[in-house]
């Protein structure tokens, strides 16, 4: 009884980041019936984004690294309550992630769709006086590449670190189809595209105070729930530990020494072991239950 009520309230606290109950769009990941969505339980982005620890991890660095350019700084810092909400931003991220991966087809149409009409809204001027616009198909390819990179970095680093080589080009090959139904252009397919892109970007990237506040916010980003407190620690010196080193220094950071990162590595890897005894109903989990069940036997969901 203790157990599985202990076994409850991390879960609640999980989905209430990766599923969150007020989100912008209810999500059903368990209609309709048989429904496979964008890309199936084969899918190696099914792999990638099912594990929820390794994901948040990703997702923190990921945020962190797509501040290093300006023109999605001031966007995010221009047209969303960043500073006074990090988490909610993060849960908004986590849904649409989970949504397009795992979700129906209709639900993951449904997120792009809104996504999109939410882009046209936000554009203007950076403090130099340079346009910017969430459309903007160049802008929209680093957002994705800094999500999908870091995503899969930290996959190697507290998953599976013996994900193969062609199971990690498909990945990325796969999850280019959402940033290009946003509008993303020239999206890299591999990991050589990837690094390739990364290498050519860097001269674009800056760090200036805007960068570092929201730096400091993301630091100072309080836990979901008080059991959680030491967990929300660890998670985020892991995002800033899974950083390019490159991008380390232009935060004006050190990497950690040898010695104290594989401490971070080792404590980080213990510690998501309850959360993956605990989650049973994540969106991974639902959406397998989806596939398999029976169209016929099952009645679909009236959409409105």
């Amino acid at each position: 009884m203790v157990k599985e009520y202990v076994r409850k309230q991390i879960e609640g606290q999980v989905l209430g980041i990766s599923m969150p109950a007020r989100a912008p769009l209810k999500l059903d990941f368990l209609n309709p019936p048989g429904d496979r969505g964008l890309f199936g339980p084969g899918a190696a982005c099914w792999e990638v984004h099912g594990d929820f620890s390794s994901m948040l991890i990703g997702g923190m660095s990921a945020l962190l690294l797509q501040m290093l350019d300006p023109l999605a700084l001031a966007g995010v810092l221009d047209y969303s309550n960043f500073r006074a909400d990090m988490l909610g931003r993060l849960r908004r991220t986590a849904q649409f992630i989970a949504g397009t991966t795992f979700g129906s087809t209709y639900d993951a149409e449904r997120l792009i769709e809104r996504v999109k009409a939410i882009h046209l809204e936000v554009k203007g001027e950076t403090k130099d006086g340079r346009a910017y616009s969430a459309t903007d198909p160049e802008l929209l390819t680093w957002v994705h590449v800094a999500e999908v990179h870091s995503f899969l970095q930290s996959h190697l680093r507290y998953k599976n670190p013996h994900l193969s080589p062609a199971r990690q080009d498909q990945y990325f090959d796969e999850y280019a189809l959402i940033a290009e139904r946003l509008g993303a252009a020239h999206v890299p397919r591999s990991r050589s595209a990837i690094e390739r892109y990364l290498d050519e970007r860097r001269g674009l990237l800056r760090c200036d105070a805007r960068t570092l506040e929201v730096f400091d916010i993301v630091m100072d980003a309080p836990s979901p729930g008080t059991s959680s407190r030491w967990f929300t620690w660890l998670v985020k010196r892991a995002a800033v530990d899974l950083l390019p080193p490159w991008a380390l220094e232009l935060f004006g950071r050190e990497p950690l020494r040898p010695a104290v990162s594989a401490a971070l590595h080792t404590t980080t890897r213990l510690s998501v072991k309850p959360i993956r005894w605990a989650v049973r109903n994540s969106a991974s989990a639902l959406a397998h239950r989806r596939v398999q069940a029976d169209p016929v036997r099952s009645p679909s969901p009236t959409h409105q």
